[in-house]
């Protein structure tokens, strides 16, 4: 019997297996240890301490070429190993986000579901979308305020029935087209 997952229940992804799998999991690990701790303050002090006792050891030896040589090789070493090591990390969290933004997306009853996995995109396509948000922009601006709006799917359906009931109030064959028996009407209520 198949045991789901317990973060999504009922959702039985195929089990990390092998080899690989232990290796990404154990770096993953590495990374994110490495650079919680790299961002810390103590690792602040190590490095200012591993540059002074360098800049103090210039005299002794005479500022030679191997002393500068020294600095910046492993400079250029931890340089070239973080860049890995923050990506990974980088990476981790970018999903992890992209994860969270689905979930409230896809819970939020008025919240449009084109929207999830958007990071999937080509570049085409999220340039439609950005061209569709400043149309949607402009709708609004339209209603005076950007709080009119609430989703993609919602938003012309919106614009369309404000326009129809602003429409309708502006001609009324009652009153000969004016839509003054409507506000006086409304000015007239207590």
């Amino acid at each position: 019997m198949s045991k789901s997952s317990p973060i999504l229940p009922g959702f039985n992804p195929p089990p990390p297996s092998g080899k690989r799998a232990g290796i990404c999991h154990a770096f993953d690990r590495f990374a994110g240890g490495a650079t919680r701790h790299a961002g810390s303050p103590a690792a602040f002090v190590l490095a200012l301490g591993v540059v002074a006792a360098w800049a103090i050891t210039g005299p002794m030896f005479g500022f030679s070429e191997t002393w500068q040589l020294v600095i910046n090789t492993g400079t250029t070493i931890v340089t070239f190993l973080m860049v890995f090591l923050i990506q990974q990390s980088q990476n981790k969290d970018a999903v992890a986000v992209h994860l969270k933004l689905n979930e409230l997306l896809a819970s939020h009853r008025e919240a449009s579901n084109m929207l999830v996995s958007i990071e999937d995109l080509d570049e085409e396509e999220l340039r439609q979308l950005v061209t569709f948000y400043r149309h949607l922009a402009e709708l609004a601006d339209k209603e005076d305020g950007v709080k009119m709006s609430h989703s993609l799917d919602e938003a012309r359906e919106n614009h369309a029935a404000k326009q129809h009931a602003r429409a309708s109030r502006k001609y009324r064959p009652e009153d000969g087209g004016s839509g003054a028996d409507a506000r006086a009407a409304a000015g007239a209520s207590p």
